[in-house]
């Protein structure tokens, strides 16, 4: 049996707090996300906490009558708690070296874990189509797991959203990129 866990990255929010809800852009970007569903069956979804990724998700969730299950573990890895004015240049060290961690912040590594904790868990359980909403950097840290290939650069090309397929059988666990290939709003 193959199983599907579908990696969604949330729509465009207006910023990175947990209460930050989507943009105007961002609501009708869920509803293209909803349609670009339309047609694959789903049996849950499991979302971050996040208000952005669950605004994402509300117009799949009604119109496939799924609840979203919220997740802790797949909200935003937090990089540091203190201001990093080259925040960019700390994450692109965080993909170098996974033990990395700044002040009140998770290292790679520990982000890892609980996210993929999350897919293994959905892999040993007998539910067949699974989406999984969650945000860029812990997204891209889940990639990374089962593409070491996977890095900084494909972080910085994610799309907001964005949607990865892990296709499953007992021997191997595939990748692939959905939304840019098949994208409805991609301007």
């Amino acid at each position: 049996m193959i199983k599907k866990i579908y990696i969604v990255r949330h729509c465009e929010a207006t910023g990175q707090p947990s209460e930050s809800p989507l943009t105007e852009k961002g609501f009708a970007q869920a509803t293209s996300l909803s349609n670009f569903f339309s047609e694959i069956t789903l049996d849950q979804i499991i979302s971050s906490p996040f208000v952005r990724a669950i605004q994402s998700v509300e117009p799949l969730s009604h119109s496939k009558n799924l609840v979203i299950k919220k997740d802790e573990r797949l909200a935003e890895r937090i990089l540091s708690t203190d201001h990093l004015p080259d925040w960019l240049e700390k994450l692109q060290t965080t993909f170098i070296d996974m033990t990395v961690k700044f002040e009140g912040g998770e290292s790679s590594k520990e982000a890892m874990a609980r996210i993929v904790e999350v897919v293994k868990e959905v892999l040993s359980s007998d539910i067949k189509n699974t989406i999984i909403v969650t945000h860029g950097n812990i997204m891209s840290l889940l990639l990374h797991y089962f593409d070491h290939h996977f890095g900084f650069e494909a972080w910085k090309n994610l799309s907001n959203p964005d949607v990865f397929v892990l296709s499953a059988t007992d021997q191997d666990v595939k990748i692939e990129r959905l939304w840019e290939i098949n994208t409805l709003d991609h301007h």
